[in-house]
């Protein structure tokens, strides 16, 4: 009986971390450059002398989905999409490396180019940082070009190139807060100069609202399945109390 128990009971538990992840991804299915979670589960034996025959389920989080999302023309000149494969490299508060597809820049207090979050840009030599008041724009091949308040159009200098980079997807790690990292021990991966990017365009999520509204739907479905068998396994148990209770 407690077998059944606990089937029921690890089924329910997957459920509802499964569900919490895809309302996470339905969340995000509007956020510039969000890579959808995957979660997965596995069964676990449990460790005792009398519990050989009997296993939890755990769930993991193996990856993200990296197709990429829908492009949107903006005509800013600090949006930028990634073309294809490839990572910006962003500067993370602890001084580590971190890489993301959000392309929505602007520019920081100091003349630092900096993500939607406030997160550093790196270029060829550590942060991008431009000349505070100046207009930029970003070339296919991640250049950045600054314009001074008062100069010829003509008079566009080069202030740096971001650091575009394209690791393997199996060396990648995604974090809890969405930007991915290189798994532990690997050193950070060089500037790739094949990954090119579309300027005045912005990447959408890769979220499909429709999916995850079904995929949500089931969850909660294979919830209510698996309290029912914890229900059930009750209502045997006591069936059989009553049998017991009348020999």
């Amino acid at each position: 009986m407690d077998r059944m128990i606990y089937i029921g009971m690890g089924g329910a538990k997957q459920a509802m971390e499964q569900q919490a992840s895809v309302a996470n991804n339905m969340a995000n299915a509007s956020t510039p450059g969000f890579r959808a979670q995957i979660n997965m589960a596995r069964a676990v034996p449990l460790v005792g002398e009398e519990a050989g025959t009997r296993v939890m389920v755990v769930s993991m989080t193996p990856g993200a989905n990296l197709r990429s999302g829908p492009m949107t023309q903006t005509g800013r000149p600090l949006d930028v999409a990634i073309r294809g494969e490839g990572w910006l490299a962003v500067q993370m508060p602890d001084g580590g490396e971190a890489f993301t597809r959000v392309g929505n820049l602007q520019l920081g207090a100091e003349g630092r180019l900096l993500t939607m979050d406030s997160l550093p840009l790196l270029g060829d030599a550590g942060p991008l940082v431009v000349p505070p008041g100046s207009s930029l724009t970003v070339a296919a091949d991640g250049v950045v070009s600054a314009l001074g308040a008062g100069d010829p159009a003509v008079g566009m200098a080069q202030v740096g190139r971001l650091k575009l980079v394209n690791p393997d997807a199996r060396d990648l790690v995604r974090g809890d807060d969405g930007l991915f990292r290189m798994r532990a021990g690997l050193p950070a991966p060089q500037a790739d100069p094949n990954v090119k990017l579309l300027t005045g365009a912005i990447e959408g999520s890769n979220v499909n609202a429709v999916e995850v509204m079904v995929d949500m739907i089931a969850n909660a479905r294979r919830f209510e399945m698996q309290m029912k068998t914890v229900q059930t396994a009750e209502s045997n148990d006591q069936q059989a109390n009553k049998l017991l209770s009348n020999s």
